[in-house]
C-alpha cells in the first residue's frame, strides 16, 4: 500500500480525541450545539482567544463553514474577492457562487492578497452595474503554505475597514500558520485583526470540525438561524466540541500542528541537501519540491503525492503534506527512495 503525502486528514484522529469520545459516549446530553460540552469548548477557546465580543460557532468542515459565513455576511448584490489559487474558488465546487454571491480574483503573491491589487479592484468596480466588493477572503496558511505576518493582517484589516470591506480568513491549517517558524501571530492577533476566522479541527487531528470565531458583533444576530437554514447544525452537536475540548485544554492543538510542520521541515531540509529546488518556500506542513519528471514516476509506485504545476517540459513541482501522524520513519522512508531513484542517481 502507497504511503501517503496528499493531505494532512489521511488518518482518523488522534487517540485522545477517540479516548474522549469514547469515555463520553453513553452520556446524555441537549442536542443542536447546547450542551455542556460544547458551553466547556467554547470556555476554553474564549480564553485563547482573549477577546470578549467574540462568538464560536462548531461546524462539521471548511467548505461548509465558508458557505454558511460568506452568504451570512453578505448581501445579495455583495461580492468575495479571493487570490486565484484561494480555496472557495478552486476547491469548493462553486459553494459561494451557488449562493448567488460572486467571487473576484486577484492574482496575489506567494498565495497571499496584496492592498495595491485590492485598490485596483475597487476601482473597477465602481457602481450599481456591478456587484459590489464586501468582503475579503484569506487563508492562514495558504493553498501553497505560507503565512501572513502580524504587520501583514493588521494593515491588511485597517484598509479594509477604510475601504469598509470584512475581512475574513480560512483557517483549516491554521495551526500550521500559528506554529511555523516565523510566525508572530496568535489567536488573540488574529481574533482582533479579522472580521470572522476559523480555527480548522479536520486538517490537524480532529475526526471533523471547525470552530468558527465571529469577532464583529453586526454579523453575529441570528447566526444559529443561518446555521441551521444551511444544513449545519449538528442534532449530535456535543461531538464536535468534545474534540475541540479536547484539543486545547492541554494545548494538544499546537504540539499537532508543530508536528506536521517538523516533519515537512526535515523532507524540506533533506531535499534541499540533495540538490533539489522548491516552487514556493514554505515553512508549515505543504511543501513544493520541484522535480524531474522521471523521478515523479518511479515515486509514485510507492508514494501518494499531487503533482502541483510543471515548471519545465521535464520537471515539475509536487505538493508532500505531512500530518500531525506522520512518522519520522515515513519521513526517512521517502528520502532514501529519492537517493535511490534511477533518475536522482544519473543526475549525481
Amino acid at each position: 500500500m502507497k504511503y501517503s503525502f496528499k493531505n494532512d486528514y489521511a488518518e482518523g484522529a488522534h487517540p485522545k480525541i477517540l479516548q474522549a469520545l469514547t469515555e463520553t459516549n453513553m452520556l446524555q446530553s441537549d442536542g443542536y450545539g447546547l450542551d455542556s460540552f460544547s458551553e466547556h469548548a467554547k470556555s476554553i477557546l474564549y480564553k485563547h482567544i482573549n477577546f470578549p465580543q467574540a462568538q464560536v460557532h462548531f461546524l462539521v468542515g471548511g467548505t461548509q463553514t465558508n458557505l454558511i459565513a460568506l452568504s451570512s455576511f453578505l448581501r445579495p448584490h455583495e461580492a468575495v474577492i479571493a487570490v486565484s489559487s484561494g480555496h472557495i474558488l478552486v476547491h469548493e465546487t462553486g459553494a459561494i457562487e451557488a449562493t448567488g454571491h460572486k467571487i473576484l480574483s486577484t492574482k496575489g503573491k506567494e498565495g497571499k492578497i496584496y492592498i495595491p491589487e485590492l485598490e485596483a479592484l475597487l476601482k473597477e468596480h465602481s457602481d450599481e452595474h456591478m456587484v459590489k466588493p464586501r468582503l475579503v477572503y484569506i487563508s492562514n496558511a495558504s493553498e501553497i503554505g505560507t503565512i501572513y505576518s502580524k504587520e501583514e493582517l493588521e494593515t491588511l484589516y485597517r484598509f479594509c475597514k477604510d475601504q469598509n470591506l470584512l475581512l475574513y480568513m480560512d483557517g483549516a491549517r491554521l495551526g500550521a500558520a500559528l506554529t511555523a517558524h516565523g510566525n508572530n501571530l496568535s489567536l488573540s492577533d488574529i481574533a482582533a485583526s479579522v472580521d470572522a476566522f476559523y480555527i480548522g479541527g479536520t486538517k490537524n487531528g480532529a475526526l471533523f470540525g471547525e470552530a468558527l470565531v465571529i469577532s464583529n458583533p453586526s454579523l453575529q444576530k441570528d447566526f444559529r438561524f443561518f446555521i441551521k437554514q444551511k444544513g449545519g447544525l449538528l442534532a449530535k452537536g456535543r461531538l464536535l466540541a468534545i474534540q475541540f475540548l479536547t484539543l486545547f485544554q492541554d494545548n494538544l492543538f499546537f504540539d499537532l500542528a508543530k508536528h506536521g510542520n517538523t516533519m515537512a521541515g526535515k523532507i524540506q531540509k533533506e531535499l534541499k541537501d540533495l540538490g533539489f529546488s522548491f516552487f514556493i518556500e514554505s515553512p508549515t506542513n505543504q511543501i513544493f519540491p520541484i522535480f524531474p519528471k522521471t523521478l515523479i514516476e518511479e515515486l509514485e509506485k510507492d508514494y501518494g503525492f499531487y503533482v502541483w504545476e510543471d515548471v519545465s517540459a521535464s520537471e515539475a513541482a509536487v505538493r508532500l503534506v505531512t500530518s500531525w501522524a506522520t512518522k519520522e520513519d515515513a519521513v526517512k522512508s521517502f528520502i532514501k527512495a529519492v537517493q535511490k531513484s534511477s533518475t536522482y542517481n544519473l543526475k549525481k
